[in-house]
């Protein structure tokens, strides 16, 4: 605005809209927005930063409209005043957008898994149970911790392993997935699957009844996915395995599956097949308890709401499920361990090489001798 000409009022509304949405910082737009009332009101009422938030996260087409539950709501317009409550209703978007766009891009990424719900099938629940997988280690107190799928003869068979995440609404950027190499089998065979798939959603029944129930097309039927991610291939190797969306992904309702596609490892036992998995990691940023969801039942729509203006607290001042998790298990241990109740595992057949263990111990023995 140089010399007190306002390049607005200059040009047309489209022009001005086109220059306008090709840009892609939502901070730009803020700025903009700032330098004056005109172009501000011009921000607002043609809902640019709510377009930009869509082209950044498509998921959120699927907003019906938006609420304020926090304090910087007005109250609501005289009867008959419907062109203020339109303003209002507008300033409201643009509000919430605005912050909306910055938590994407600004709040700490961290670890979003907040428990694990279900998985398609399982060898031997609870020891092999899909809880297994939200523990770094692969190995706890001389036991192996890991999940298994139940053994198929066909290798085409997938599975499936279901998490709630710590927030209804999480910017997703990468999924980490460790395949579990069986160190007490025979030439110690690595159980991966051939490739991953990803998906995220919101359930459609009660959480309970899905935990309870065990079923292989649990992803169809009791949830309603937003997101579907494309085939990434899996290696055959015992490391934690990083899988980088290719952009940013909205997670809408907090639930997060991880399709295992293809078999590669046979059993010598029993000549099936099976996908095993010690660990898996889902890395982005939480919008909570900034933001909330409510779905509509029989409805892909949802309302964004803005609990709060608040910037988060960081990772570091909060714990997290899978931490106490794994707190609470290594306390079962120690209690195991001083009840006496250890003793050399034999795990489904196969006994465990505590070659190295012992190695250690003697050499600790030669070296108080000497």
């Amino acid at each position: 605005m140089k010399n007190g000409l306002d390049f607005l009022n200059l040009l047309n509304c489209d022009v001005s809209l086109k220059i306008l949405t090709n840009l892609e910082d939502p901070s730009d737009l803020v700025r903009f927005s700032a330098v004056s009332r005109s172009w501000r009101q011009f921000v607002i009422e043609n809902g640019l930063l709510k377009h930009l938030c869509r082209r950044m996260f498509p998921q959120l087409s699927r907003v019906d409209h938006v609420n304020e539950l926090c304090g910087t709501a007005k109250g609501h317009a005289e009867a008959g005043s419907s062109n203020f409550m339109e303003w209002e209703a507008l300033k409201r978007e643009h509000r919430v957008y605005a912050f909306f766009a910055r938590g994407c891009l600004s709040f700490a990424p961290r670890e979003c898994i907040y428990e694990a719900i279900i998985a398609s099938s399982t060898d031997n629940d609870p020891e092999e149970g899909i809880h297994n997988t939200l523990e770094p280690r692969d190995r706890v107190a001389r036991r192996a911790s890991y999940w298994s799928s139940k053994g198929q003869s066909n290798p085409a068979v997938p599975e499936t392993l279901t998490y709630r995440l710590c927030a209804d609404l999480c910017v997703i950027t990468e999924i980490n997935v460790r395949p579990f190499q069986a160190y007490f089998q025979i030439g110690k065979p690595i159980y991966s699957a051939n490739s991953v798939r990803f998906r995220m959603g919101h359930v459609k029944s009660c959480m309970d009844n899905i935990v309870k129930e065990s079923c292989q097309d649990c992803g169809n039927e009791k949830f309603a996915w937003t997101y579907t991610s494309q085939e990434f291939p899996m290696a055959q190797e015992n490391c934690l395995q990083n899988f980088r969306l290719p952009e940013p992904v909205l997670c809408i309702g907090g639930i997060l599956q991880i399709e295992l596609l293809g078999r590669v490892q046979r059993q010598e036992m029993d000549s099936l097949y099976y996908i095993c998995v010690s660990h898996v990691q889902v890395v982005g940023r939480p919008l909570s308890p900034a933001f909330g969801i409510q779905t509509f039942e029989h409805s892909e729509k949802f309302v964004l709401e803005a609990l709060s203006y608040k910037q988060p607290t960081s990772p570091a001042q909060s714990s997290s499920a899978p931490t106490l998790q794994m707190r609470v298990r290594d306390l079962e241990q120690i209690l195991n361990l001083l009840r006496g109740n250890v003793v050399d595992v034999v795990e489904y057949g196969y006994e465990w090489e505590i070659e190295d263990e012992e190695s250690d111990e003697e050499d600790e023995d030669e070296e108080d001798r000497e």
